[in-house]
Order: structure tokens, then C-alpha cells, then sequence
């Protein structure tokens, strides 16, 4: 192969990594570990090594998947945030189309591990798809488009249930919601960090809607998630390391108040990208405490 060809294709590779946040596996890990604890809350302990890697490496392609469309769509926005105006299709090193096919193709291969598991999944992953496609266009119109985002990152809930058990119960609602409530609060952080950006371009989040009420509420969902997800669980006869865990949980997010009270950028985002530790303490007490009953 003829070495410039080798180089441009190396090129295209490294752009396609960008888009997809290769390099900041936080975001999958968001998505990643509130999928695990359902799927092990389901199975009452291990799922198995199949349900393991659909899950896994489904959650990693459908993250990427959903940065494709989420570049597109705010292409016109990034550009005028500092943050975010090097992004290959914002910074037209990459083409829309060829970013939607990217999306596209990662969507298509997501499906296929749905497709090993039963006829309830599938379904159930027909509508995390339209809600993973709604999400970036919320933010033009819903004042908390956060809230729409606590749905789609929160809907491998309901298919871990489905995988599993072939239904959704109230359980998985009700876990779905707690798990909302996180995203709220972690997204919010999010938000904070871009919110004078935002205010500019006329862009509606849940920082800017919330204006000094901001931290009191990212607290508060914090609050409700480790609440809603703690009594949910009470009767599932776990060992005492799933108290212990949630007391971990607890603790860090008494420390992201830490973190955000100033409200400053780089604090905000700080505590946005170190999110996904709480959430692997939460999955660790779940997993750790199906395997010592």
C-alpha cells in the first residue's frame, strides 16, 4: 500500500477516534456502570459471560454512536465554545455525512448484540435508540434538557432487565429512576462549566434554568439517587458490603461539593469526569454483595 494513502488512512482513524471520545472513557463508564448493576440486580449475581459482553461493548458503541449525532448536531454551537470548537466536524476536519455514517454503523453494530439476546430487548432497544436521537435537539427547546439525558443514559436499565428476565418490572422503573436523578446532577456539573458560553449562544441547560439553585439541586439529586437506589434494594437480601458501598458512594458525593460550591470551570468539570467512580463504588457493593450472600 502506498505509504500517502497509509498516512491519510491513519489520518481518518485518528479523527474517527476523536469524534467518539476514544481518549475519555468517562462518558461510556456513565453509561457503563448503572447498566452492570441492573444486570446484575436481575440475575440476583452474575449474568453470565454472554449478557457480560453485549452489555459491555454494546454500552462502548452506542456512546460512541451517540457522539457522532450529538457533534452534528451542535456544530454550529461548538464552534463558539473554546472547549469544544476543535471537534473534527465542528472544525471541518471531518464531513457530516461521514461523521452520520460513522454513528451510523456504530448504531448497527450495537444492534447486533441485542439481536443474541431475546424479542423483549430488541424492542426495549428500538426506543433507547429514538431517545439517544432526541437528546441533542432537546437542548433547543426543553429548558432541563438534562432531564432527557438522565432517560437515555439511563435506559440500559430496563434492557438488562429485558435480557434477563424477558420482561421490565416496576423494579427497573424505579431504578431507571434514581439513575436519572444522577445524571442530573453529574450533567448539571457539566453544564456549569460551559454555562457562560451557553447563556451567549442562547442554548437552554439545567445550569442556566437553575441560575443560584444550581448546586442546592445537584445535591439534592445525588440525594435521590442514592436514596431511591438504596431502598430499592433493601429486601434483595445483599451482604453488608452493599451498606458499606453506598456509604463510599455517600462520601464522594459530599466531596463534589466540595468541588462545585465556588462554581468555578475547572472544578465543575472536575467533578463531571470523576462521576463514574460513584458509580463503579454503587455497581462494586451491588456485585460484591451478590457474590458473599
Amino acid at each position: 500500500m502506498p505509504e500517502p494513502l497509509m498516512q491519510r488512512m491513519a489520518q481518518r482513524a485518528q479523527l474517527y477516534l476523536q469524534l467518539i471520545r476514544w481518549d475519555r472513557p468517562a462518558g461510556w463508564l456513565l453509561l457503563l456502570w448503572p447498566s452492570l448493576s441492573a444486570l446484575w440486580v436481575a440475575a440476583q449475581g452474575f449474568p453470565g459471560w454472554h449478557l457480560l459482553a453485549v452489555f459491555v461493548l454494546g454500552t462502548i458503541l452506542m456512546r460512541s454512536a451517540g457522539c457522532c449525532v450529538n457533534d452534528v448536531a451542535d456544530r454550529d454551537f461548538d464552534r463558539h465554545v473554546k472547549r469544544t470548537a476543535n471537534r473534527p466536524v465542528t472544525s471541518g476536519a471531518l464531513p457530516v455525512r461521514e461523521a452520520l455514517a460513522l454513528g451510523a454503523v456504530l448504531a448497527l453494530m450495537a444492534f447486533a448484540l441485542v439481536l443474541t439476546t431475546n424479542a423483549v430487548a430488541v424492542a426495549w432497544s428500538v426506543a433507547a435508540l429514538a431517545i439517544t436521537l432526541l437528546y441533542p435537539y432537546a437542548k433547543r427547546f426543553v429548558a432541563m434538557p438534562q432531564a432527557v439525558l438522565g432517560l437515555a443514559f439511563s435506559f440500559g436499565i430496563p434492557m438488562a432487565f429485558a435480557a434477563v428476565q424477558s420482561r421490565v418490572p416496576p423494579l427497573a422503573w424505579l431504578l431507571l429512576l434514581g439513575n436519572a436523578f444522577w445524571v442530573l446532577a453529574y450533567d448539571t456539573e457539566y453544564a456549569m462549566v460551559d454555562r457562560d458560553d451557553d447563556l451567549l449562544l442562547g442554548m437552554k441547560t439545567s445550569a442556566i434554568t437553575l441560575g443560584r439553585w444550581d448546586v442546592p439541586v445537584v445535591m439534592l439529586c445525588y440525594a435521590l439517587y442514592l436514596a431511591i437506589w438504596l431502598l430499592t434494594l433493601i429486601n434483595s437480601a445483599l451482604e453488608a458490603i452493599y451498606f458499606v458501598a453506598f456509604g463510599a458512594a455517600l462520601a464522594q458525593a459530599l466531596w463534589h461539593y466540595r468541588l462545585i460550591r465556588g462554581r468555578t470551570r475547572e472544578a465543575c468539570f472536575q467533578a463531571f469526569r470523576i462521576n463514574h467512580w460513584l458509580g463503579f463504588t454503587v455497581f462494586a457493593g451491588i456485585a460484591a454483595g451478590y457474590a458473599l450472600r
